[in-house]
């Protein structure tokens, strides 16, 4: 088994109280199908900063900013894409990157 990082970027968020529970169910739900798998299921997060070599310092999550994180273990690459399609931030528009974790 390897470790792969989620990323997860964009998706909509909820605007009233039922959406937010319609939410939660949705990634409840699908962190319960992956079971043992999910190593580290996470959070969101704020809009990032990034600090270039240079020194210089953007804000505000530049073009396509990160809303959240996960780490699974998976057989290879193809099972993680296949586990990251269940991802419930497909369906609010957002989209979900992996890496393999490098063990060091």
């Amino acid at each position: 088994m390897a470790k792969y990082l989620l990323v997860y970027h964009g998706g909509a968020m909820p605007q009233t109280k039922a959406e937010q529970e319609k939410v939660m169910q949705g990634w409840t739900s699908w962190f319960g199908s992956l079971g043992k798998a999910v190593v580290e299921p996470g959070n969101p997060v704020g809009k990032s900063t990034t600090v270039a070599s240079n020194g210089s310092v953007v804000g505000n999550g530049g073009a396509n900013p990160v809303s959240g994180f996960s780490i699974i273990d998976a057989k290879d690459e193809a099972d993680a894409v296949k586990m990251a399609k269940g991802c419930p931030i497909l369906a609010g528009g957002g989209s979900v990157e992996l890496a393999p974790v490098m063990a060091m």
